[in-house]
């Protein structure tokens, strides 16, 4: 009940974050589309108004993304939606429309929730040294590029703002270059140049670190030799975590009763040609979802490593509290700790197989048949 109390939770934070920033990215629409400003009357300036309505929007957009991290188990998304949620209620007050309240009050009552769960989000970012130095790159560039644009403000005739130099900077950088800012004088033009070098520079090194390997990922490591199709269709199958000459007579019941779906570190050798295959830590949050463990009828956990088999074991529990999880000892002194990390079965091979062996030998029939029918 305890552990169903804390999925419960967790996924309360999820969902509150989730709903935060979709009521962020409507209030910031509603403001920027309402042209009157008299509600807000002289408490509030009219441009202070519009910029928490553009930055709420964005605010919602970023929270979006950190919903997803959450749902991932990111620690960077708990992070960020900690720190967005008190922004997202100054926000909405700034913004002083009919959709502020509710913006506000669910803000404020999601920091708890969220607070609550800071022990189930720590999965970290897993980002390579190039990919950090991607997105340092780039944030450097577009702080350069902005900063710089409004020091010399004077070298560009339509830049009077923060906004407009941040503006120029994300124009010039990615190339799209309207013409509605440009510079005036030689230094301005040697100045451009050097945003459009730089930005260049590290868009390209940031949308290849971080998409790249994203895409190659996904088809070498999690598809294996599954098809995107195969993943969102799949339903009421089995889901075999681990590979081994233990698993192997599993999937051959398997291959003949009902779908399954193997969960494995490495490509398994024997299983049939058309078998789905995901390669991967069976204990990975992220794997589990993909091959739809909210859709199986059932969990099978053969990793034939017993400490293995128990974090799969609690990974699936979490994320299907009411799936039926059935696991394969590999010691038999084990199989109390495996009920206890939550399998509604545990069948030890060994001492099953040991009571067959001593029953045959004692003759007894029925036994025998169960081993194989035609020695009868």
């Amino acid at each position: 009940m305890a552990l169903w109390g804390r999925v419960r939770t967790t996924r309360a934070a999820i969902w509150l974050t989730a709903l935060v920033a979709l009521l962020s990215v409507t209030t910031g629409l509603v403001n920027l589309s309402t042209r009157s400003v008299a509600r807000a009357g002289d408490v509030i300036p009219t441009w202070i108004e519009q910029t928490a309505g553009f930055t709420g929007a964005m605010t919602g957009f970023a929270m979006l993304a950190s919903a997803m991290a959450l749902r991932r188990g990111y620690r960077t998304g708990w992070l960020a939606t900690l720190a967005m949620l008190p922004l997202t209620a100054i926000q909405g007050v700034l913004q002083q429309s009919v959709l502020s309240a509710p913006l506000v009050a669910l803000s404020v009552l999601s920091v708890p929730t969220v607070w609550l769960t800071r022990d189930r989000f720590v999965r970290p970012a897993d980002l390579s040294v190039v990919q950090q130095a991607a997105i340092v790159a780039f944030v450097g560039t577009v702080s350069y590029g902005t900063l710089g644009t409004y020091a010399l403000r004077e070298e560009f005739p339509a830049v009077e703002t923060l906004t407009d130099a941040l503006y120029f900077t994300v124009v010039t950088a990615s190339t799209v270059g309207y013409g509605d800012v440009t510079p005036a004088t030689p230094i301005g033009k040697l100045y451009t140049l050097s945003v459009l070098a730089l930005g260049v520079a590290s868009f390209g090194l940031l949308a290849g670190s971080l998409l790249g390997p994203a895409i190659e990922a996904r088809f070498a490591n999690v598809l294996g030799t599954m098809t995107a199709s195969q993943l969102t269709t799949l339903e009421d199958h089995v889901l075999v975590l681990g590979y081994g000459d233990l698993t192997a007579p599993i999937l051959d019941e398997l291959t003949a009763s009902a779908p399954y779906v193997v969960v494995a570190p490495t490509e398994p050798a024997s299983v049939p040609d058309d078998a789905k295959v995901l390669r991967g830590d069976p204990s990975d949050e992220r794997l589990l979802d993909d091959a739809g463990i909210d859709r199986a009828r059932a969990v099978v956990v053969a990793t034939e490593d017993d400490a293995e088999d128990a974090l799969a074991i609690l990974t699936a529990r979490e994320l299907a509290p009411e799936i039926r999880i059935v696991a394969a000892a590999t010691n038999r002194r084990n199989v109390a700790k495996l009920e206890h990390a939550g399998a509604d079965a545990v069948i030890s091979p060994a001492l099953i197989g040991g009571r067959l062996i001593v029953e045959s030998a004692l003759g007894n029939a029925d036994s025998t048949a169960s081993l194989d029918p035609d020695l009868n």
